[in-house]
């Protein structure tokens, strides 16, 4: 199959012109930094009988680095610094919530309900149930979701969402025969039985188990598969590195213009405080071009400085039916409204989440690309990005792969990603959802759009995409 893709998306009616022009176009367009609120006349995606449900705030930790500020601490204070933050910025009383989601994926043994621990550690109450959710690189979008069908239901009318990743300490564990003896070991009654046991451990057992971000289908990373995605639609090193640095350069000027209102400051226990994420740094093409590739040596393209990188950091939203956010004196950011999740083959298509999402989407909430005003993707790797947008773009791939008659096309780049994306704001496995979808509510704020379609890619060939409809301003 994936020489088939190759062979297919290589010569397909693709415009690749778009790719040349990305970077040039976008990092010398800087009005929509500065863009005035203009009012927009298109319809609603309100539904009779169908309950209104509105995200009231968002908040994140700075996202930082691996091994760096957050490295003595654990997940659940991240989490709880998030969800203290939107407390803060909301006023709501602790009280007042239903229910509380958190998305994570590598998960901390001793806290494995890191959204219980973090909820207590915040100051909720005992009486507000809390549980924890994992779907890769769309944990928290679960986490969302779930508040979303908990409201639209009946069953609750404010619920906290959010997630957490921390890379800095992972668990990682002894063999699996040293498990055993180890368990044996724990079983045996006497002293004879104990030092029995004991000899049969060999210097092989000791050999430690390193987790790994790679597929359990194919065994093979997400940076091999990013790599072998972007040959195959031919994305060049060139255009990564391009994009790349458009993220890093558009994260900067959206932090220094005061636009990444979301981020809180954290005071770290025994440490500074840290008030912006620390892995936005633009550089220059020349640079980034030294880098060797990180994957496939010594041919690929996939290099440090056109991929996410490990993060840790942590996210918070606060979700509620229209009626309550309103009785409680709440203004909110934007409606949420439909969404959808695919999976494809984990192997060949493991990143193309987007691709499958965004039609679905749309034709669910009939809306056509033209309509979409702000544009939030997940930027796990540039090769992925690109690679989706050209899928996107194509027809051949729609008839061929997606059973569709015609291409869903591909974003306008002046809408999309505006304000950086995960390969310079940083990428907590399980927190990025909630930070999407609350830049994509103060981009529409910003800009006077009306709506926004947020899209991510996830570990086993899964994907999510959401439609967030602007609050009436």
């Amino acid at each position: 199959m994936a020489s088939i893709l190759t062979h297919g998306i290589r010569n397909c009616p693709v415009n690749s012109a778009w790719v040349v022009k990305l970077a040039a176009r976008s990092l010398t367009t800087t009005s929509h930094l500065q863009a005035q609120v203009q009012p927009k006349t298109k319809k609603t995606l309100a539904k009779p009988g169908v309950k209104n449900i509105v995200l009231v705030e968002g908040v994140r930790t700075p996202f930082l680095q691996s091994g760096t500020t957050y490295s003595d601490l654990m997940p659940h204070d991240l989490a709880r610094a998030a969800l203290q933050g939107l407390i803060t910025k909301t006023g709501i009383p602790r009280t007042a919530v239903d229910y509380i989601v958190y998305g994570t994926v590598i998960q901390e043994v001793k806290t494995s309900n890191v959204a219980r621990e973090a909820a207590l550690g915040a100051g909720f109450s005992d009486r507000i149930p809390a549980h924890t959710v994992t779907m890769a690189c769309i944990s928290s979008n679960q986490a969302m979701t779930t508040a979303v069908g908990l409201i639209a239901s009946g069953q609750c009318d404010t619920v906290v969402a959010g997630g957490v990743e921390f890379m800095s300490d992972v668990p990682i564990r002894h063999s699996r025969k040293m498990r055993k003896a180890m368990l044996s070991l724990n079983k045996a009654k006497t002293m004879g039985q104990k030092l029995a046991l004991l000899g049969k451990i060999r210097p092989s057992y000791l050999a430690p188990e390193l987790p790994a971000v790679a597929e359990f289908s194919t065994s093979e990373t997400m940076g091999h598969s990013a790599d072998r995605l972007a040959a195959a639609f031919g994305v060049s090193r060139w255009e990564q590195d391009e994009f790349a640095l458009r993220s890093h350069t558009l994260a900067k000027k959206a932090e220094d213009a005061g636009l990444l209102s979301d981020v809180i400051s954290f005071k770290v226990p025994g440490r500074e405080t840290v008030s912006k994420d620390n892995g936005i740094r633009p550089s220059s093409i020349e640079q980034m071009s030294k880098l060797k590739p990180a994957f496939v040596k010594p041919h690929g393209t996939v290099t440090a400085a056109n991929s996410s990188f490990l993060t840790d950091g942590a996210s918070a939203v606060l979700i509620m039916s229209e009626e309550k956010a309103l009785a409680m004196g709440y203004k909110p950011k934007a409606y949420l409204r439909d969404f959808v999740y695919v999976s494809q083959d984990p192997k060949d298509q493991l990143l193309l989440g987007p691709t499958y999402g965004t039609p679905k989407v749309l034709e669910k909430s009939g809306l056509t690309l033209a309509d979409i005003d702000v544009f939030e993707f997940h930027e796990a790797f540039a090769g992925q990005i690109m690679a989706n947008l050209k899928a996107m773009d194509s027809d051949w791939f729609a008839q061929t792969y997606m059973g569709r008659k015609s291409k869903v096309g591909a974003p306008s780049m002046e809408k999309f990603n505006t304000w950086g994306g995960s390969l310079s704001l940083g990428h907590p496995f399980g927190a990025t959802g909630c930070r999407l979808v609350t830049t994509a509510a103060h981009r529409l704020m910003k800009e006077g759009g009306q709506y926004g379609l947020v899209a991510a890619c996830a570990a086993g060939g899964q994907g999510h995409a959401m439609i967030v409809e602007a609050y009436p301003q």
